[in-house]
């Protein structure tokens, strides 16, 4: 699949998140949502980029901004990092991966010579009408709240 571009619709979802509830995009039409995907929950890399996002989320909040984590892990793996890191906003379990393959995020990847299927970490930034404003692929985990607010503080 090729890379989303800005004015792309927005792949449609319905995941469970780590509480038990259910989250669709369009819960979140008429506003603004930051969607990003990670590999794993309580992993060092996710955890730097989840953590940075749960202390931007009011920052987000103050531009219309919600935020939402995606990662194929199940709901009590999700519930435990919250709980842990207290992160404060949906991470949804995409563990049949069929979210991330969506949006293009669901890639073979290789880690010591050996190869294997695996989240691409990457960011989205989804308009009120469910259309890709910007996306930003394989992003290092720090990455993900310096590019989102740039864009959007250049967007005003």
């Amino acid at each position: 699949m090729d890379n989303f571009k800005p004015g792309d619709r927005a792949p449609d979802f319905e995941l469970q998140d780590q509480v038990g509830g259910t989250v669709k995009l369009s819960d979140f039409k008429g506003g603004k949502l930051l969607v990003y995907f990670y590999p794993k929950a309580n992993t060092p890399g996710c955890t730097i980029q989840s953590c940075s996002v749960s202390k931007a989320k009011d920052d987000f909040k103050s531009l219309g901004v919600s935020v939402i984590g995606i990662s194929p892990d199940k709901p009590s793996s999700q519930k435990r990092f919250d709980s842990l890191f207290g992160l404060g906003f949906p991470l949804l379990c995409d563990t049949q991966h069929k979210v991330a393959e969506a949006f293009g995020v669901w890639a073979e990847k290789s880690f010591m010579g050996k190869k294997f299927m695996g989240i691409v970490r990457s960011s989205f930034l989804i308009d009120e009408d469910g259309k890709i404003m910007q996306s930003w692929y394989k992003v290092s985990p720090g990455d993900t709240v310096p590019n989102a607010k740039a864009f959007l503080e250049k967007k005003d």
